[in-house]
């Protein structure tokens, strides 16, 4: 047994063993949290209850007898949490708090299923999922909250590359997620870049995602939005909580400083530059395969790589303070980082040597002030000033050609968001708003043998007025969210009208009807110029619209869906129909005879997303299946004629399941298998000469991807407050090679070399933290 084997083994036996130690031998207390019963009560009386997240948040109490009529359950439920259950009708009970407060747009969401997969993930009435990492249970292969690695378990999301920097939501290109963190926009998504969500989850409260149907409010984003949202609330109670795992070691808090402010804070930073764990050894093979820098360590004898390093950190703050009860002000700040840098030597025939240092950074600021007031018991506002920058900065210094070349992205994003919402009654809510952005965008490029230098800056203002109206009715069966946003795009003179829809119907006590819809646009996209810019390791850049070369992208969806949910039995088919114009072929990411071509097309994406998910008291389980089609059309490009995407998934397929041993223990095992990615063969009966002769773009496929993934959690109590959680994970398992990408390369000699991308390999993974 070689040494990584034996390590794994021995961490396997330390948590198991550890867990036995602690598990335990008597009886639960009776007291739990208000939705764990509700749960309950829910399978004993074969009705559903309806809530605002925050109505039962930190709400427990006793569990009653089984033997009393529903009523008395209600009855006494009340008396120990304060709250209100009104009976709608036969099936359906609503939960309020006794003295009702106005709730603004996002607190109107309400839970139509818990526990949607595990714990910490539910949908609300409009289709939309959200995410709550702090209820968060266990997925397979993933230990801790990690957001962007978290959302890739629902149907129709994907990535092709197996990182978080390159999310496919419907056939779509990571640069069409709008991704916001607590309302502004974020460029940077991944640490090591891409393999680990950048956004820290332990601050987070909810992460709402929809794939369509989105809320006027939301501008940008025509694949999807990712709303990342903190906690908005003061507690008035200090907690907190630090942990490691064999990535890095990270820790949170929240203070109070009054009873009317309360700083929140988070950090985390690698622990790669100080430990090299196995993890951390798979995860620098994957992400840096075939780029500047393995292919420098492989290189000749000439050239060696000594005193890399790699580190990446993120830190978040959130300031909150209650003017008073009806005004509330809100700072947070964010940093996301992460940098490589490495040595380069060469020895000439006279043995003289020569230094040069290389290397890549990249950079996310965020910052966020926001004021809102209850003018009344059904009017409210609130207004937000914002800014975010990107940067990405890579020196590539070679020393056998004697040339330095010097890269530079940045994009400054600044803005303005004003949020009305009125309640006209108990069913109907009116949101209106306007938002202001500006999106400066900075492309620098710098060789100094031969000398080139070009620097390019593009400036667009964009102003947008919306209206939504929200009605639901009494029963909680019918609901609809139909409303319109106008964006106007100063540079161009140019008006887009933006429609959005969303109607959901319940019918025969079990099922429901959902249609949703909606036109969107977005003004930034990445590009990549060369498969090796900024050292190959992150070769996007962000660039703005400017109506020509480069349109602004817009896109129409519509989908209906069909679902079913009696007695935890969840069943859900949703088909869909989705295209995607002005897109450009440097924004793909082509590898075959479109590699250097500009052009602007469209991609055209029709199917369904299947879902079954069963849940027991103890045990979730889940299927989901996803067919696509997706093809790209550009009129300059295959004569015009359409030809799959580089996203093109034709079948994607999850089993998994969750497996709770009381409160404490719990198992996750899961199988993913997809279509193989699409590539580009050479054309074997062409000459080989200056360049390859392709044939037919993305006509041939990779191997199909099959991974299975097992992860574990055991939690416990140290003293009073003071909680532990141990958690191991295997990742990919089986130790399958995939391949992710395959492209051919040019050789001196007119030969032609396949490279081939593949994932990771089997991956462990440890983490142990402590909250209070």
């Amino acid at each position: 047994m070689n040494k990584k084997n034996k390590l794994i083994l021995f961490f396997i036996i330390l948590f198991f063993s550890f867990s036995e130690i602690r598990s335990q031998t008597k009886e639960e207390a009776e007291i739990k949290p208000l939705s764990y019963i509700l749960e309950l009560i829910e399978d004993q009386y074969d009705i559903r209850f309806s809530y605002a997240d925050d109505t039962i948040l930190n709400k427990t109490a006793t569990i009653p007898k089984t033997d009393l009529p529903l009523k008395q359950v209600l009855l006494i439920l009340e008396k120990t949490t304060g709250l209100t259950f009104e009976i709608i009708s036969n099936r359906f009970i609503a939960i309020k708090k006794t003295k009702e407060e106005v709730l603004n747009s996002q607190q109107l969401d309400e839970v139509y299923i818990k526990n949607y997969l595990t714990s910490g993930i539910s949908t609300n009435r409009t289709g939309a999922i959200i995410i709550k990492p702090d209820d968060f249970g266990i997925l397979p292969g993933l230990i801790e909250p990690d957001i962007l690695q978290t959302i890739q378990a629902l149907p129709g999301i994907l990535s092709v590359d197996e990182t978080v920097s390159n999310i496919n939501i419907r056939g779509g290109t990571h640069d069409q997620n709008l991704i916001l963190w607590d309302g502004i926009k974020m460029y940077q998504s991944g640490h090591f870049f891409g393999l680990i969500s950048a956004f820290n989850p332990h601050l987070v409260k909810n992460v709402f995602i929809a794939k369509n149907g989105t809320s006027a409010v939301y501008g940008d984003g025509v694949s999807s939005i990712i709303d990342i949202q903190l906690d908005a609330s003061i507690n008035n109670q200090f907690s907190g909580g630090a942990g490691f795992n064999f990535i890095d070691a990270n820790a949170f808090s929240k203070i109070p400083l009054s009873d009317k402010v309360e700083l929140q804070v988070s950090a985390r930073r690698s622990i790669t530059d100080a430990i090299e764990t196995p993890t951390f050894q798979q995860y620098f093979d994957r992400v840096f395969q075939n780029t500047e820098i393995t292919n420098t360590l492989s290189g000749t004898d000439q050239t060696v790589i000594r005193d890399e390093s790699f580190y990446f950190y993120d830190i978040g703050t959130k300031l909150l303070y209650d003017i008073s009860k009806k005004d509330k002000l809100r700072f947070n700040f964010t940093s996301i980082f992460n940098t490589l840098a490495y040595l380069e030597e060469t020895n000439d025939l006279e043995n003289n040597r020569e230094a040069s240092s290389s290397g890549i950074t990249q950079q996310n600021l965020a910052t966020g002030l926001t004021y809102s007031r209850e003018w009344s018991s059904r009017f409210s506002s609130d207004i937000q000033v914002y800014g975010s920058l990107y940067t990405l900065d890579a020196t590539n210094a070679d020393l056998l050609n004697n040339q330095r070349l010097n890269q530079k992205n940045e994009v400054l994003d600044t803005g303005i968001k004003l949020n009305t919402n009125y309640k006209i009654n108990n069913d109907i809510n009116w949101m209106n708003g306007y938002q202001f952005f500006e999106v400066g965008v900075v492309n620098l490029e710098d060789i100094d043998n031969p000398p080139f230098r070009s620097n390019i800056k593009e400036v667009l203002r964009s102003h947008a007025l919306y209206s939504e109206v929200r009605l639901t009715t009494k029963s909680k069966k019918t609901e609809l969210k139909t409303g319109m946003r106008a964006n106007y795009f100063r540079k161009f003179d140019k008006v887009l009208m933006e429609p959005r829809i969303s109607f959901s119907q319940e019918f025969l006590s079990d099922f429901k009807v959902e249609v949703l819809g909606e036109l969107k646009s977005q003004t930034t996209s990445q590009i990549i110029d060369r498969q090796n810019d900024f050292i190959g390791v992150e070769s996007r850049r962000w660039v703005l619209a400017n109506d020509s070369t480069i349109p602004i992208i817009r896109s129409k969806q519509a989908s209906i869906g069909l679902q079913y949910n009696k007695k935890k039995l969840f069943i859900s088919a949703e088909g869909y129909l989705k295209k995607v114009d002005g897109i450009t072929a440097r924004s793909q990411g082509f590898q075959n005879q479109f590699q250097f071509v500009n052009a602007t097309g469209n991609y055209e994406v029709k199917g369904i997303d299947f879902l079954v998910n069963k849940r027991f008291r103890n045990l979730s389980t889940w299927l989901s299946y996803s067919f696509s089609e997706n093809y790209n059309e550009f009129n300059t490009l295959n004569d015009g004629n359409p030809f799959p995407n580089n996203a093109d998934i034709t079948h994607a397929l999850t089993f998994a399941g969750a497996y709770n041993v009381g409160d404490h223990l719990k198992f996750a095992l899961g199988l993913n298998w997809r279509s193989g990615n699409v590539t580009t063969l050479p054309d074997g009966d062409s000459p080989f000469a200056r360049e390859i002769i392709y044939g037919p773009p993305n006509s041939e496929r990779v191997n199909d991807y099959v991974r299975t993934d097992f992860s574990s959690t055991y939690s416990f109590n140290l003293k009073g407050k003071v909680k532990g959680k141990i958690g191991v994970s295997l990742w990919n398992i089986l130790n399958r090679k995939n391949i992710l990408n395959t492209y051919f390369i040019l050789n001196e000699d007119s030969t032609i070399s396949r490279i081939d991308n593949t994932s990771l390999g089997m991956t462990p993974n440890l983490s142990f933290r402590v909250t209070f």
